[in-house]
């Protein structure tokens, strides 16, 4: 082991997420090159350092730092160096010269007892010497913060936010009651917190672990779709959680509610509980659209019968008795509902209403909760159709680095007459309780989705709770249109939604390969993609998609996106590649976003002006353009066109989309779709999983696998149960009424 100390005589990178920093350390005229994690380091700053000596390729020789500690300046003209260096906020050489040549050897006890006596200096006044004390002491307090925490296992960034939210208090705090961590800081999971409380020897059945569990059980259901758990499921999950009795629950869980951190909502004999976030954003919810919901008795149905003639004899169109019910309803209702199957008319229907409203002289905007699905809607109607979350100038926290706030909402409502989002049934109660508050009574929202799609990623089942309601205007349309019975992808789809088992014969879109075996389906596929699909479909194999039921086994996306990798983007000399904890990325692989990044920054490549913004959304896929390791950052170029540059450390919240899950391909809608189907978990291996998969293919759907397991998929019609209380609260409103 090697050993230098110094002064930091530069910094040459320093990545702020991670602590990750090359710097120069100056010792009598010898400079050393160190890299490593350095907690709060500044120029000018004494350290000494242990590590190894290696020799980098491209920037010679260097320290790779394995653990360090800071060393207070004890000479006068150390001291100078360091107080002139720039570390301190207010001091520049000749002051540092000036405040060292009045206190000598001194320096730093007066600065930290008596900073009072600073203002003796010439160029400092009294309010000037306390605030050069508070940084001084604060850096101090920070990097011991940081060592004290780090032995938890914390990281530089982690510990950081903990002192920032706690300051000197944090010590009690990690020692005593660690679980507050997980209350309090965006980051810090239930499992961290325990970890850190069996170091410390609390019991495992201490009241601040069993309070944390149940907030942790709570969390955690919102992250399966629930909104609210059934009390006895809530302390069945957290005893497990546990792995204790829950001695005294009811005593916690009314003071949790007493803290407004949980409500408690009791139906009939059963006691709902609800994270007190989630309770406010569906009852708010409910009242918003119960508010919204007002129709024109003004407009006659004649009116609209002639408009509507004029519109469809200029299209050439002629509407079944359904679609027309659908432009009716949704010029009268303040709020309309129009579900239906592939091939049913929805976006038919949205331009006849887009042409009907336009022509009224209404302003429209057009959403879907994805940017694919925007893309998509753009496409089909000819008009402008953003995210949702573009719809409501989604923006970072000002002061904070993670969070989000939308700039519109009900002090600042949209400026639309009608609002039409696409592709509903991927809405999740958060993203529907911000476009709610953005809007106000008069406003006309219509909803369009297939409420027999996989419900959203996110809590809630915001479309089927609206029409279980049974209390807003819904138009559901059935029939097939006959330009479309050619295609077997939609009659099939269909079929499986009927739970009609769907005959395997010679088709041009909808194909099927037999094979029994994992290695024989992934092989089968890799040839699909390389080779046959992309000249049957005209398309990229960049473009064409694997979708997969589920996440692990050998046909999970997990596995099938290692072995996709290696035969679509094999290593190769001048192509990077990085190995990180959670997976291998290499340049040119298609990568997707797993996580919504409001923070994170994009430029769009080559235009001019030039054109940037904020925002990486989950389900967002793209291809990795380049990787530094000098920068440590890994550059992808999305598919519209956006360029983002991720740091090492963020790179969890990627990764390799040569095959997704089903569910995350949902508002999207690829050339061609590969299905591989083998065996697989009953819940998984159902029929609306596997009609949202056939529905993504434009051209071309490829089955390969088990035909036995098809079958099995399209009879099993189990949904897995959501808790969600809308549709209860949007009734009970009515009720009321």
């Amino acid at each position: 082991m090697d050993t230098v100390s110094g002064y930091v005589e530069r910094i040459t990178f320093h990545n702020e997420e991670n602590g990750y920093t090359v710097l120069t350390l100056q010792d009598a005229g010898k400079e050393t090159v160190l890299t490593g994690v350095f907690p709060a380091v500044s120029e000018g700053e004494f350290i000494r350092a242990e590590g190894e000596i290696i020799v980098h390729p491209v920037y010679g020789e260097q320290m790779k730092v394995e653990r360090y500690e800071f060393v207070a300046p004890t000479d006068e003209a150390s001291m100078e160096k360091y107080l002139g260096s720039g570390a301190v906020k207010g001091i520049g050489a000749a002051l540092a010269a000036r405040i060292v040549a009045k206190f000598g050897s001194d320096t730093f006890r007066v600065i930290e007892e008596e900073p009072e006596r600073l203002s003796e200096v010439r160029g400092i006044s009294e309010r000037s010497a306390m605030a050069i004390a508070e940084q001084i002491i604060e850096k101090r307090e920070v990097r011991n913060a940081v060592i004290f925490l780090q032995q938890y296992g914390m990281t530089f960034h982690m510990a950081a936010k903990i002192y920032r939210e706690y300051g000197m208090r944090l010590y009690g705090i990690v020692r005593e009651n660690p679980y507050r961590l997980s209350e309090d800081i965006d980051g810090i999971g239930f499992k961290t917190a325990d970890a850190i409380a069996r170091q410390n020897g609390i019991r495992p059945d201490s009241e601040f672990r069993i309070r944390a569990g149940l907030l942790y059980t709570l969390s955690q259901a919102v992250s399966f779709g629930h909104t609210y758990l059934p009390k006895e499921e809530l302390l069945q999950s957290a005893a497990a959680l546990l792995e204790t009795e829950l001695g005294g629950s009811d005593n916690l869980l009314q003071e949790l509610s007493g803290e407004k951190k949980i409500r408690i909502v009791r139906r009939g004999s059963e006691e709902r509980i609800y994270l007190n976030s989630f309770y406010r954003m569906e009852q708010d919810s409910a009242v918003l659209l119960r508010d919204m919901n007002i129709s024109d008795a003004s407009i006659s149905e004649e009116e609209i019968e002639r408009k509507l003639a004029s519109i469809l004899k200029e299209k050439a169109l002629v509407l079944d008795p359904l679609q027309e019910k659908a432009v009716h309803t949704a010029v009268k209702n303040g709020i309309t509902i129009i579900t239906g199957g592939p091939g049913t008319g929805k976006t038919t229907i949205i331009n006849v209403i887009i042409s009907y409203l336009i022509r009224e002289g209404l302003d429209i905007s057009l959403a879907a909760p994805t940017g694919r699905a925007a893309k998509r809607m753009t496409e089909a109607t000819g008009y402008e159709a953003q995210t949702i979350h573009r719809l409501l100038e989604v923006s970072g926290v000002p002061g904070q680095s993670s969070g989000t706030m939308f700039q519109r909402n009900s002090e600042m409502p949209l400026e639309a007459d009608v609002v039409i989002i696409d592709e509903m049934s991927m809405v999740d109660t958060m993203l529907m309780h911000a476009l709610l508050r953005a809007m106000v009574p008069g406003m006309r929202l219509i909803l369009v989705g297939d409420v027999n799609q996989l419900p959203s990623v996110g809590p809630g089942e915001v479309l089927k709770s609206l029409i279980d309601s049974e209390c807003f205007p819904v138009v559901r349309l059935s029939k097939i249109f006959r330009q479309d019975e050619e295609s077997d992808i939609i009659v099939n789809a269909h079929k499986i939604n009927e739970g009609e088992i769907v005959e395997m014969k010679p088709s041009k879109d909808f194909l099927f390969i037999p094979r029994e075996q994992a290695g024989q389906i992934s092989g089968a596929t890799i040839t699909l993609l390389k080779e046959k699909l992309p000249k049957y479909v005209h398309a990229k194999t960049s473009e064409l998609q694997v979708l997969s039921p589920m996440r692990k086994g050998l046909l999970g996306v997990e596995n099938l996106n290692k072995v996709l990798q290696e035969a679509l983007n094999p290593p190769g000399a001048g192509k990077a590649e990085k190995e990180f904890p959670f997976g291998l990325f290499r340049e040119g692989d298609k990568v997707m976003q797993i996580r919504n990044d409001y923070q994170m920054e994009w430029e769009i490549e080559g235009s001019y002006p030039r054109k940037t913004g904020t925002g990486v959304f989950n389900g967002d896929m793209g291809v990795i353009r380049r990787i530094s390791f000098f920068e440590e950052t890994v550059t992808v170029l999305f598919d519209d066109e956006r360029m983002v540059v991720y740091p090492f450390s963020l790179m969890e919240n990627l990764e390799l989309a040569y095959a997704v899950t089903i569910h995350k391909s949902q508002g999207s809608e690829y050339p061609a779709v590969i299905l591989p189907l083998l065996s697989g978990p009953q819940l998984l291996m159902t029929r609306n999983l596997l009609y949202t998969g056939v529905t993504r293919a434009k051209k071309c759907v490829c089955i390969v696998g088990s035909y036995e397991v098809f079958c099995r998929m399209i009879e099993n019609d189990r949904e897995q149960k959501r808790y969600s209380g809308l549709r209860d609260m949007i009734r009970e409103l009515y009720d009321d009424d």
